[in-house]
């Protein structure tokens, strides 16, 4: 199986996420991920909560990493920071703490792991529609992480 594998480095400043979503839609419609498809829509917004996390939580410059293979495309995140990520439960008005919980409820799997001193967050969507039966047999979710899927 080919997989081709897409990075941008991330300054720690807020403005990146910007340049980051363009860069990712850019490689998404250089691999046949047209704009208008849900999946890209889905797939920037990831990108764009990921980036935000590893940029405004950490401070720390970031790399962000696509992997486009089958049965999907994954997303990664990798920083330097050493700090686990940590769901919150936002409140109605709060304009932050949704970040993980939209990664949660978008993507097919997603989890993290320690890297050196930081570590990789990643996301994994799946490029075909799902049936109702196929939903139901994903893996369980075990303490909000679930099951990985490799690529590589």
């Amino acid at each position: 199986m080919q997989v081709l594998q897409v990075q941008l480095e991330v300054g720690p400043d807020p403005a990146e996420v910007g340049r980051a979503r363009r860069w990712a839609r850019s490689r998404l419609a250089g691999c046949g991920i047209g704009d208008d498809e849900p999946l890209a829509e889905t797939l920037i917004l990831l990108i764009s909560e990921l980036v935000t996390n590893a940029v405004v939580h950490t401070g720390c410059p970031a790399v962000l990493r696509m992997l486009f293979g089958e049965p999907g495309v994954r997303v990664e995140v990798a920083d330097a920071s050493d700090r686990a990520p940590s769901p919150r439960q936002a409140a109605g008005d709060d304009t932050g703490g949704r970040g993980l919980e939209l990664v949660d409820g978008l993507a097919d799997r997603w989890g993290w792991q320690r890297e050196g001193a930081g570590k990789r967050i990643w996301c994994e969507i799946d490029r075909e529609e799902k049936t109702a039966e196929a939903v139901a047999d994903e893996p369980e979710i075990r303490g909000g992480i679930r099951e990985p899927r490799l690529y590589l």
